[in-house]
């Protein structure tokens, strides 16, 4: 049996310089620490905001939906979902049209905590746009990534 060939320390180096993965994981938790900063005056964390986020809607979505947009697997969701709930921010219901679903439901406790949110965070995404060159190009790579 032949001894395997381990990376170079160049390797490791070219790596740690290329690797897109890499880069989009350092900048996404530089991010959601700049969000949960940003928005720790009204206790919510930068994934609870998007959750309640993606819940305020005319109608109240469906668990996978919601799971799917946030690039969520349903445990997770779960997870997520349950701090949310014992603050009286969101709900989780049975579908009536199929018992085997769930929907999510924003309560007016957590609308009027998102309408403090937002400005919020506006003013973190406004400070991060401007350290950005191209907001709008990066938004559309990282969406064809997604």
């Amino acid at each position: 049996m032949s001894k395997p060939i381990e990376p170079s320390f160049d390797t490791t180096l070219y790596v740690r310089d290329n690797c897109m993965c890499l880069h989009v994981q350092r900048a996404a938790r530089a991010l959601a620490r700049r969000f949960d900063e940003a928005l720790k005056p009204v206790g919510l964390t930068n994934q609870q905001f998007s959750l309640l986020m993606s819940l305020n809607r005319p109608e109240p979505p469906r668990m996978k939906e919601v799971a799917l947009l946030l690039a969520l697997d349903r445990t997770t969701l779960t997870a997520n979902l349950k701090p949310l709930e014992r603050r009286g921010l969101a709900t989780v219901m049975l579908d009536a049209g199929d018992k085997r679903s769930r929907r999510l439901t924003i309560t007016s406790e957590g609308r009027a905590l998102l309408a403090q949110a937002v400005p919020l965070w506006r003013r973190a995404e406004e400070e991060i746009e401007k350290a950005i060159s191209d907001p709008d190009g990066l938004r559309a790579d990282l969406k064809a990534l997604s």
